[in-house]
């Protein structure tokens, strides 16, 4: 997030961006990527073949709509599925496939509650959405939020797969700032996985050498505890 003191609509964007090639790349282990340019657009549109859109409410109100092409569906389902473990025989290779729209909203759920859980605590604000909805298309369809947006601002963002694979994120919002109080301090983020593991390793290591000094004769004993440690570290 932008480091200055004040964080306006593009700032939103680029977290969301994040939260989008995070996700996705993550679950289908894979590479996906967003470009550098955002582009300014007067309106969303849902876009074949495959649509998926979702509304905010809370702090801000707006709309987040992802336009998959075939291809791009395709391939980032097909990925997913075989990270999870899923033969390669029992995978759709149509977009119109029920199981790939199950999939592709299931990871759209998946962006969004990433992007609500971070931007939430960095704004220090509260933001509802509502379910998914995953539209398979093959006319552009216009699309505005159920709701008052004071001066709404529009932006698109295109995505690239592995396979170099094309998609487009647009999103629309109130025109927005917030602005942070000097004495506001927000909490540093941890990943709470790799701090587990990390003091895992540590434990092991710890371990393995405490074994050796009871094996010693000259030390009576020894007491090793990282938990202590570890609950330390998280405020517990």
């Amino acid at each position: 997030m932008n480091s200055s003191s004040t964080v306006k609509n593009d700032d939103i964007l680029l977290k969301l961006c994040h939260s989008v090639s995070h996700v996705l790349s993550s679950t289908s282990a894979s590479h996906v990527s967003h470009a550098g340019m955002v582009q300014s657009i007067s309106r969303t549109r849902l876009k074949p073949d495959l649509a998926c859109f979702s509304i905010f409410d809370g702090g801000f109100s707006g709309l987040v709509v992802i336009n998959f092409s075939a291809a791009a569906a395709i391939e980032i389902y097909r990925r997913y599925m075989l990270n999870m473990g899923m033969p390669e025989t029992e995978l759709a290779f149509s977009h119109t496939s029920d199981d790939v729209s199950n999939v592709m909203g299931e990871l759209m759920n998946q962006i969004l509650g990433d992007f609500i859980g971070k931007i939430s605590k960095e704004l220090q604000t509260s933001i509802s959405q509502s379910q998914p909805k995953m539209l398979v298309i093959n006319k552009e369809l216009t699309i505005s939020v159920d709701t008052n947006l004071d001066n709404a601002v529009a932006r698109r963002v295109s995505f690239k797969t592995e396979n170099n694979h094309i998609f487009y994120l647009e999103f629309a919002m109130d025109k927005t700032e917030f602005i942070r109080s000097a004495d506001f301090e927000m909490d540093e983020e941890f990943d709470l996985d790799s701090l587990i593991e990390t003091h895992g390793k540590a434990a092991q290591v710890n371990t393995a050498k405490s074994k050796d000094v009871l094996n010693d004769p000259n030390i009576k004993g020894i007491v090793v505890d990282d938990a202590d440690d570890l609950l330390s570290e998280l405020g517990l």
